[in-house]
């Protein structure tokens, strides 16, 4: 019964093996589910988190797997908007692993609002002076175009497809598949640029604050254009370890390299501009309220190595990498240039996040050292575990690959 709701033609590994991977993996859910009992029935006192960390692991969680689901709202713009057609083979994957990243997303901001009962109070009562609400607003509209986007291919299901209605529905969400891709490209460009923006207008946190262009600080420029360098690699990598784990070709190679020349011009123009911001902002507004580059740095946890590793090894280097057909074209080469481009923006998001919390501001201020503790870590490894089991079920019983087929006779 079970190999009747596999995607036509293709093999699938034996019900118990899949159970007992499953299972596996629903050990590590079980485990976060606990943490978040915890968290819900005590409070996020049981955290690391405290008044002077309000933001930590899950918000640097939140938006590096914001950033890396960016994959799924650029990859769409170019496959539907700008009718690069290729990009077909790859294009359920990226809706999927945004649908993941934007819900796991939601999930994990449940506990760090540390009251959810009142999770609504940001849609009924709204700062309209705050960019998070903008961001509120924006990351749910998105969430919502992400889950029309993934319904089609839920009703291609073997079995739901015979269904009349379904079917035509399912053909129907196709055909206007371009005007949710734009609705979607709308809402993620703004919410992306706020969450950069909200850091950008901290006048009082100097590692944060950035001058900038009318109303947006740069930072809200640096932010999109970092989530779209590293989005589409990041799907590269998701489609790469499914290959691995289940022995099967399932996209092509070529449409892997286009992926990454595609991050790699994005990642381009974004280092040519944080360069520059960065630049400016050690010589020329840092001495405008009187403190120096060196006072932004402290110690090992948060040295000037974090900053090099962002630009260099993980933001000059893997853009070189990604720009030069020789290298991108190679699968180990291209592969580790999109670890390193996934790997420097979640630093960057965590020096935001983190080290722009921890810098004294204040005479009577010292450096703060944030440590997570079990509990945030078993909760942000229960959003991996969520995503491993629907990506897990997905493979099994949707046509997720329109290639498989083909690539695997």
């Amino acid at each position: 019964m079970d190999r009747n709701l596999f995607p036509e033609g293709v093999t699938r590994c034996g019900l118990p093996q899949f159970l007992a991977w499953c299972g596996f993996i629903i050990l590590f859910l079980l485990w976060g589910v606990y943490a978040a009992f915890q968290i819900f029935y005590h409070g996020i006192g049981v955290t690391g988190l405290d008044n002077y960390f309000g933001f930590g692991l899950w918000i640097t969680f939140d938006l590096a797997v914001i950033a890396l689901g960016a994959g799924a709202f650029f990859t769409g713009f170019l496959k539907y908007i700008l009718k690069i057609d290729q990009l077909k083979n790859i294009i359920n994957l990226t809706v999927l692993v945004g649908f993941l990243c934007y819900s796991g997303a939601m999930l994990i901001l449940t506990m760090d609002i540390g009251q959810p009962v009142r999770a609504w109070f940001g849609y009924w009562h709204p700062n309209v002076h705050s960019m998070l609400t903008e961001v509120i607003f924006c990351i749910t509209c998105y969430l919502t175009v992400l889950i029309i986007e993934f319904v089609p291919l839920v009703l291609e299901q073997k079995q739901l497809n015979k269904i009349p209605f379904l079917h035509h529905l399912a053909h129907n969400l196709h055909v206007n598949m371009a005007l949710f891709a734009g609705i979607g490209t709308f809402l993620s460009t703004f919410h992306q640029g706020s969450l950069g923006g909200m850091y950008g207008v901290m006048f009082g946190r100097p590692y944060a604050f950035r001058e900038g262009f009318f109303i947006w600080p740069w930072t809200f420029f640096l932010f999109v254009l970092s989530a779209v360098a590293s989005g589409p690699v990041f799907t590269v990598l998701v489609c790469g370890l499914m290959e691995k784990l289940t022995g099967r070709k399932l996209v092509d190679f070529k449409t892997k390299a286009l992926m990454g020349k595609i991050a790699g011009s994005m990642l381009c123009l974004y280092m040519f501009f944080k360069i520059i911001d960065t630049w400016a902002w050690a010589v020329g507004y840092l001495p405008s309220v009187g403190m120096t580059f060196d006072q932004m740095f402290y110690g090992t946890v948060y040295g000037k190595w974090l900053l090099w590793t962002e630009l260099g090894l993980c933001g000059v280097i893997p853009a070189i990498m990604l720009i030069t057909p020789s290298i991108r074209n190679n699968p180990t080469l291209l592969y580790s240039a999109a670890i390193l481009d996934c790997v420097g923006i979640t630093i960057n998001r965590y020096v935001f996040t983190v080290q722009t919390i921890a810098i004294p501001v204040m005479p009577f201020d010292n450096w703060e050292v944030y440590v997570p503790n079990w509990a945030e870590w078993a909760t942000s490894g229960m959003i991996v575990a969520y995503s491993a089991l629907v990506i897990s079920l997905a493979y099994r019983y949707l046509p997720l690959f329109p290639q498989e087929l083909k690539l695997n006779k």
